[in-house]
């Protein structure tokens, strides 16, 4: 016999409104993301500008919000006045986050430019690491003043006349993390007074533009949660967004430690919007400080090397040690003779669930969370390689979130039954305690009220049996079933592949709604999406 669970969904228990920005991407010049990705000269599809117009075209297909570019830590030691104006002329640097070279071929107008045609909102991140005021102050006015000074004249010269209005800056990138150059973990009250400093001279030129400072890129490090609270007491007046990071990673097959990933996700967000109302209570302040959660993944990995006696916690000389991988040349990812990675993985079904289950996280603090970007979103959800585009099995619980979770985010009363998951420690940077009473069933939902549209999305993460789900949606009067799509995939070696997509959703015509309840027959390690429509 299945085991048994009950959502239970008002319209009446509204979270927040669901920005558009929730269900974006992060970018950087990471492998062949860009250089062979999405700038590729010699591609069949490429522009006049060397941009792949297949991967423009699937970008504005799924409608993509927003992406976070040119981010991560390539960011701390990229100076963006190296990579504007001919291409000839342009600086090439090593990049020491990633052991690249970094030619610059593809440059800060690039990356403006790309997200134009895509039609995805550009949300920046500006250096401080090594990176200066001076050198901000001269981006954001290169960028978005109009003209008549030395900076937004020369983007003109550059070739683009009309400034790019970017609303949205991030002040550094990872800034607690001791493996980012130039970090601040040692001094989190340092990285606030330079955020804080960087902020006002922003502000001074435009007081409506969006600032997004540095909170934690995960919990397991040394000073967390200490490093954002002592950063925020010196800025947070003048910011707009707490930018936080994370990862969970689980050992490679252990189904009940990848799936408890969203209970450390949802514990970790909780800290850091308590850590946002503890400062804004401090500082007496009127303005709430809202989340942007710009970087985040889940996936197997293997067991690597723990440093005994620190409990999992990354100790600080981690990444200034000398270590055999620091070893490897400096690669170089040539755009015109691209490479591949193979994108025959396994456990392609899991990595959607994953992320999936983020979402639904993220969704249900709608109230505070106003920016998600999924790191994967574009190279594995809207995936490619040097010839081709397809969609990943990331892709279909992305797209779908991003199109129907519209309106105001619903808090679901789950009523499910629960497993356990046993610690581990991977490496100094990825591990977990033992967990008890993890639901199976974990669920977000919205209400539009506009269109007249409602949307309730679950996942079984039952990866043992099928489970029969009573979706009661009484509360919605009016409404009718639309349709219940369902993906689910049990080989763990399956995976989506150009001209071969073996997992995508399917709609499940059993599934129907009667006096406002509708019964759901959840198969096992599934995604589940159920909609509705007002007719009456």
């Amino acid at each position: 016999m299945s085991k048994k669970a009950k959502i239970t969904v008002d319209p009446a228990y509204k979270i927040g409104k669901i920005e558009k920005r929730l269900f974006s991407a992060f970018l950087e010049p990471i492998g062949n993301w860009v250089y062979g990705g999405i700038y590729s000269p010699n591609h069949p599809t490429a522009d006049e500008q060397g941009f792949r117009k297949d991967i423009i075209d699937a970008v504005k297909e799924f409608r993509m919000p927003a992406v976070r570019l040119p981010g991560g830590n390539f960011m701390s030691g990229w100076d963006w006045r190296d990579s504007i104006g001919p291409r000839d002329q342009r600086k090439a640097h090593l990049d020491l986050a990633w052991k690249q070279i970094e030619s610059n071929e593809f440059g800060h107008d690039e990356y403006l430019q790309w997200t134009e045609k895509t039609g995805a909102e550009p949300l920046y991140t500006l250096n401080l690491g090594t990176g200066t005021i001076d050198s901000a102050l001269s981006c954001v006015e290169y960028t978005n003043y109009e003209g008549g000074t030395y900076w937004s004249d020369l983007r003109k010269k550059n070739g683009h006349a009309a400034p790019y209005n970017v609303r949205t800056w991030y002040l550094g990138n990872e800034m607690d993390g001791p493996w980012q150059i130039n970090s601040f973990e040692k001094d989190p009250k340092a990285y606030g007074i330079k955020a804080y400093e960087v902020a006002k001279v922003l502000k001074y030129m435009d007081p409506d533009l969006q600032i997004g400072v540095c909170g934690s890129s995960s919990p397991l490090l040394t000073r967390y949660p200490d490093w954002e609270r002592t950063a925020l007491e010196e800025c947070y007046p003048l910011m707009d967004y707490l930018s936080i990071h994370y990862y969970h990673w689980a050992p490679e097959g252990d189904y009940a430690a990848f799936l408890n990933g969203a209970t450390l996700y949802e514990k970790f967000l909780n800290t850091e919007i308590g850590i946002c109302d503890y400062v804004q209570s401090k500082y007496r302040h009127p303005n709430k400080m809202m989340i942007s959660f710009d970087e985040y993944g889940i996936s197997f990995n293997a067991q690597e090397r723990v440093d005994h006696g620190r409990n999992g916690y990354l100790p600080l000389h981690s990444y200034a040690e000398f270590k055999d991988d620091r070893r490897r040349p400096f690669n170089v990812f040539d755009p015109r003779n691209p490479s591949d990675r193979s994108f025959t993985r396994k456990y392609a079904m899991m990595d959607a669930l994953g992320q999936a289950s983020v979402l639904l996280i993220l969704m249900r603090h709608a109230d505070r969370v106003k920016i998600g970007c999924m790191t994967g979103g574009i190279r594995s959800a809207i995936a490619f390689d040097s010839k081709n585009v397809w969609n990943g099995a990331t892709y279909y619980p992305f797209y779908q979130m991003n199109r129907f979770g519209t309106g105001d985010s619903i808090l679901p009363a789950i009523d499910t039954p629960t497993f356990s998951a046993k610690g581990f420690d991977i490496d100094n940077f990825h591990a977990a305690d033992d967990y008890y009473d993890i639901p199976y069933i974990d669920a977000s939902a919205s209400v539009d009220n506009e269109n007249g549209e409602a949307a309730i999305f679950f996942i079984n993460r039952n990866w043992e049996e099928d489970m029969d789900v009573k979706l009661d949606v009484r509360g919605f009067e009016g409404y009718e079933l639309v349709e219940h799509q369902e993906m689910f995939c049990y080989d763990d070696y399956a995976s989506n592949t150009y001209g071969n997509e073996q997992i995508h959703p399917v709609i499940n015509t059993e599934t129907k709604m009667d006096g406002g309840v509708i019964d759901v027959h959840a198969k096992k390690l599934s995604f589940n999406m159920i909609r509705l429509k007002k007719t009456r």
